[in-house]
């Protein structure tokens, strides 16, 4: 009986001690309002700025065959998945809301 109780009491604190030592790991996605500054095709980057921050969003791999389709100077409102600190925000979704494009809205697979 006191070998269950202390193996259960253990694999507790294993368990608390798991949780607390690793962090989740779940994306958070968020939203920017912000004029496009720049769209660098090479390294498949969009410089945006927003609250006096200036920084490259990247583009995803089925945002790529759009990117012509975005102007620079238009507001859009980006949707992208924040992915920590030693990696730029993946670019999931845009619409354009100031200005015009032939692609007003990309919901993260195609252009309308």
């Amino acid at each position: 009986m006191q070998i269950t109780r202390g193996l259960s009491i253990g694999a507790l604190v294993v368990w608390f001690l798991f949780l607390i030592v690793i962090p989740p790991t779940m994306a958070e996605e968020r939203s920017f309002y912000s004029p496009v500054i720049f769209i660098d095709k090479e390294k498949n980057q969009i410089l945006i700025s927003t609250s006096a921050k200036v920084f490259y969003i990247e583009v995803s791999e089925t945002a790529k065959p759009h990117l012509d389709k975005l102007p620079q100077g238009v507001l859009v409102d980006f949707v992208v998945e924040m992915r920590g600190d030693n990696n730029l925000p993946l670019l999931k979704t845009w619409q354009v809301k100031g200005g015009e494009s032939t692609c007003m809205i990309f919901d993260g697979k195609v252009c309308k």
